[in-house]
């Protein structure tokens, strides 16, 4: 057979093959199971591939405060008025809070069942705070502290910071003072629109860099810490996991129900997100896609905006979670008993906590550290117990969080009549898949200040 006759079947093998690879969730899949594997095979190399994670993160984290500032400054400005902007973010407060609570009290009920760390019997005299990260065992900032830093320094630190709240701050205020300044206002909102896909660009070119930041990071949490550090804390792992499974499809399926949508199809939207954030191990460098993505599923840019990036610091569902299994848990393998009063106190205390320590690395340790901190039942050098597997654990947290959110952003749209419904289940049933190019079109052709008036069947649109 001659070269040209075979060259028509191995053409349709590369092309099959490029299809198969060429979607960024597929791309993701390979990295994570690569990094594992090179983790578990060549441990030191692994550990020393960290620095390939830390660079995708921090890639994305400097157009973060971009994105939100272009986003919210141009949804606010073209919304009717502030108290629509003020109706929106109350009941995304309200969402949070709610869910927020039910996630603590899921967690609370599993870890006194389960009861992972009963028979342990550690002596805590011989517990040591050395090894931990300074951040668990300084002194944690209260929520009055945290509500006055959301406040910045100056308008420009705010965009240069670390934290997301100061950024949502900024631009409502921003989108308040254009409002209210005629036709320079409008121009110049026009101008950060145009702006907002400039930085989308250019986040579509990093993003293709995620394959190579999820295999890193794998690399570096299986070779530092390795699959055996979990067997001992097996229960816990294992029992913390299963809790978020549940919370995302009974409690979380349970809200999309109600809004007339599915989860499962919007976990297949997200799973590029997905794929992400278990490599990292963190939700922040998907943030500007979930925006990109709540968007195309037809959530207004105002809503998407304010309630998403707020999410982040407010709806920390899987860290909720996290916080109730593992303080109890520490308390059980130290033998300190726990009385239901203190325990509810405990969920009180974490109720701000979660809060406090928002838009900290690592911060759901760094919030166990806080509640502990805060309610002495249990010493602060139990954490030593766990820090180990916290990356672990951390995976899963991150991935409740990020559906939380999702979820949010659309029955908060909803809620608020700003959600186009039949575009939500076209998008969800794949027959408009998101590409920067289908985000933009959808943003054009969205209204930009009348709300969008739904009808779901069987619920009725407050």
């Amino acid at each position: 057979m001659s070269r040209n006759a075979a060259a028509p079947g191995a053409v349709t093998t590369r092309s099959r093959t490029r299809r198969l690879l060429s979607p960024l969730y597929m791309q993701c899949l390979i990295g994570v199971i690569v990094g594992a594997l090179v983790g578990w095979l060549w441990p030191s190399f692994g550990a020393d591939l960290k620095p390939l994670g830390d660079g995708f993160i921090a890639l994305v984290k400097m157009m973060i405060a971009p994105v939100i500032f272009c986003t919210v400054v141009h949804g606010v400005a073209s919304m009717d008025s502030m108290r629509t902007v003020g109706r929106v973010g109350l009941k995304a407060l309200v969402y949070f809070e709610v869910l927020t609570t039910l996630a603590l009290l899921i967690g609370l009920l599993v870890v006194n069942v389960v009861r992972p760390g009963s028979g342990l019997h550690v002596d805590p005299a011989t517990l040591s705070t050395h090894g931990l990260p300074q951040a668990a065992t300084q002194t944690h900032q209260g929520f009055v502290d945290f509500l006055l830093a959301i406040v910045p320094s100056t308008l420009v630190s705010a965009l240069t910071g670390k934290e997301i709240l100061p950024v949502l701050f900024i631009s409502i205020l921003f989108g308040f003072g254009l409002q209210a300044s005629g036709e320079a206002g409008a121009s110049i909102s026009r101008g950060i629109e145009n702006a907002s896909k400039v930085i989308f660009a250019m986040i579509n070119w990093i993003m293709r860099l995620a394959p190579v930041g999820a295999a890193g990071s794998m690399a570096f949490t299986i070779g530092k810490y390795g699959l055996g550090t979990m067997r001992h804390l097996a229960l816990l792992v294992g029992s913390f996991w299963l809790t978020a499974f549940f919370f995302v499809l009974v409690v979380l399926g349970a809200v999309m129900r109600l809004n007339g949508l599915r989860l499962l199809p919007f976990l297949r939207y997200i799973k590029e997100e997905l794929l992400i954030v278990l490599g990292t191990s963190s939700t922040e460098p998907v943030l500007p896609r979930m925006m990109g993505k709540m968007e195309h599923a037809g959530a207004s840019k105002p809503v998407v905006g304010i309630t998403l990036p707020a999410g982040y610091a407010f709806n920390l569902d899987g860290t909720a979670i996290y916080l109730t299994m593992r303080s109890v848990f520490l308390a059980q393998a130290v033998g300190v008993h726990l009385s239901l009063g203190q325990q509810l106190t405990m969920l009180a205390v974490m109720l701000l906590t979660s809060k406090g320590a928002a838009g900290v690395t690592g911060s759901g340790f760094v919030a166990l550290a806080a509640t502990m901190s805060a309610v002495p039942h249990v010493p602060v050098a139990a954490l030593a117990l766990i820090f180990g597997i916290d990356r672990f654990m951390s995976t899963a947290r991150a991935l409740t969080s990020l559906v939380g959110n999702g979820v949010a952003t659309l029955a908060v749209a909803r809620w608020e009549g700003q959600l186009d419904y039949e575009r939500a289940r076209a998008v969800l049933r794949g027959e408009i898949p998101f590409s920067l190019a289908t985000a933009e079109a959808a943003h054009e052709s969205a209204p930009k200040t009348a709300t969008v008036p739904v009808h779901v069947p069987g619920v009725a649109v407050a």
